[in-house]
């Protein structure tokens, strides 16, 4: 997205603008290229005690040369607890969100905070991805890191030392692209200072973000919150009015009726700043930025935003879904939109947890050496799904097993009569919650359905 200089005068500023960052271009591929070229210096990174899981014997290697051995998840020396990914899931959900937007015309910028991957990032981009999201600065560190070079921040961001990094980040790459949440005055007031402090050369662009509704999350709640905020952006240099946006996943006692007219309101937002020209910043063949959508609503953003009138330039209409690449076993099994648009496709789950039966003190008690420290369980239990025998390496349904807690270092498995069930056997566990399941691995082995490890994706939480 072009933006002016915040001197007119400084004729370096001036040169150093882009000639043609549309917001709105779905694809750049020698962007996506250029992160790929980043991300591949972590395959030099030494395999070591930091990473859970992964071979004793492979200790010295390069994450790269252990990859290229292409060991199997299950023979190859790795220790329990494992976190693998599906690299069949991976790959099919990355295609399928792809196609997705492609055919309702959105743009795409998937929320990284679930992965933190920079190996998963350019994967996005090479599958059409406009940007990334961010949730906080550091995670925008993270990706300018590994050459991101548009970022959609969900959030306002107040802290001056990270305006004042993000200044510097503006002003000495003319090709970076950053656009973030405004929901307050003080806000605006609190960027415009530390910008000033800072020095900054362009303006940094923001969307207001429309709040779900009384009581939800952040936000400013109505439309004349909304245009105040607007009103204390048009008051100053250092910022930039591009677009509206909001989080539908918020919107209080969600239902598709709920969230369709929450996702109207943003809509009438975004056409009645138009119309009273608070866009006026922006050239004529820039794009409005509307932004919405989760992993949980994003048909209906779809669907809402397939009917969004002319607005006096064209529109961005970008969605950042992030769960969808991993999906899971639990919550987003039951929320993913393909339940209700089983038409358009369907996700897969890619992570399983591997632990090691360690104890069978009685008939239907069993104990899994993984614990709160290596699966997700803010909002659901992990799932018991296979057996791998010690025996014979025989893979069976877990049927009867069930994980009923989690201690920090051990999960509680209530076992039926005829499981079979022993100590050293193998129990793939599926999971819930992308966010925390990412979080608790720091190099997490891509594998095929045969077990064969095809690569390791590092994670920077």
């Amino acid at each position: 997205m072009a933006q002016r200089p915040l001197s007119e005068e400084d004729p370096l500023a001036v040169e150093q603008q882009p000639a043609d960052r549309s917001a709105g271009q779905a694809t750049d591929r020698p962007r996506a290229g250029a992160v790929a070229d980043a991300v591949a210096a972590l395959a030099g990174e030494r395999v070591d005690h930091r990473f859970k899981g992964l071979p004793p014997d492979a200790a010295g290697l390069t994450v790269g040369a252990l990859a290229a051995e292409r060991r199997n998840l299950f023979t190859g020396g790795f220790t329990t607890p494992v976190l693998a990914l599906s690299a069949e899931s991976v790959e099919a959900n990355l295609a399928l969100l792809e196609a997705y937007t492609e055919r309702h015309g959105l743009a795409f910028a998937p929320h990284g905070k679930t992965s933190m991957s920079p190996e998963l990032f350019a994967r996005q981009l090479e599958h059409g991805a406009w940007g990334i999201t961010a949730a906080v600065p550091h995670q925008v560190r993270v990706y300018r890191a590994y050459g991101i070079r548009r970022i959609f921040l969900a959030n306002e961001v107040v802290d001056p030392v990270a305006l004042r990094w993000l200044a510097a980040e503006l002003d000495a790459d003319p090709d970076f692209t950053f656009v973030c949440y405004v929901d307050s005055a003080r806000g605006v007031e609190l960027m415009d200072e530390a910008l000033r402090a800072a020095g900054a050369t362009r303006p940094v662009d923001v969307v207001v973000e429309l709040g779900a509704g009384q009581g939800a999350r952040t936000g400013a709640r109505t439309k004349a919150d909304c245009a105040a905020v607007a009103d204390a952006v048009s008051a100053v240099p250092t910022l930039r009015l591009v677009g509206v946006a909001g989080y539908e996943g918020e919107v209080p006692d969600a239902s598709p009726e709920r969230v369709r007219e929450w996702l109207g309101r943003l809509v009438a937002l975004a056409a009645g700043f138009d119309a009273a020209g608070r866009f006026g910043d922006l050239a004529a063949d820039e794009e409005i930025v509307l932004s919405a959508g989760g992993s949980a609503w994003f048909d209906t953003v779809a669907e809402v935003f397939a009917d969004v009138p002319e607005l006096s330039r064209p529109v961005c209409k970008l969605l950042r879904s992030g769960a969808y690449v991993s999906h899971d076993d639990g919550h987003y099994r039951h929320l993913t939109p393909f339940n209700r648009v089983p038409d358009e496709g369907a996700l897969r789950p890619a992570f399983r947890l591997w632990a090691q039966v360690v104890s069978r003190p009685s008939p239907d008690q069993a104990f899994v050496n993984a614990g709160k420290r290596d699966a997700a369980h803010d909002l659901d239990l992990p799932e018991a799904q296979v057996i791998r025998s010690a025996r014979d390496g025989s893979v069976r349904p877990a049927t009867g097993v069930t994980v009923t807690g989690l201690s920090d270092q051990h999960g509680w498995l209530r076992t039926d009569a005829g499981t079979g069930l022993e100590v050293g056997d193998w129990i793939g566990m599926g999971l819930s919650h992308p966010c925390t399941s990412f979080d608790k691995w720091q190099l997490i082995p891509l594998a095929e359905a045969d077990g064969t490890v095809t690569g390791y994706l590092r994670t920077f939480f």
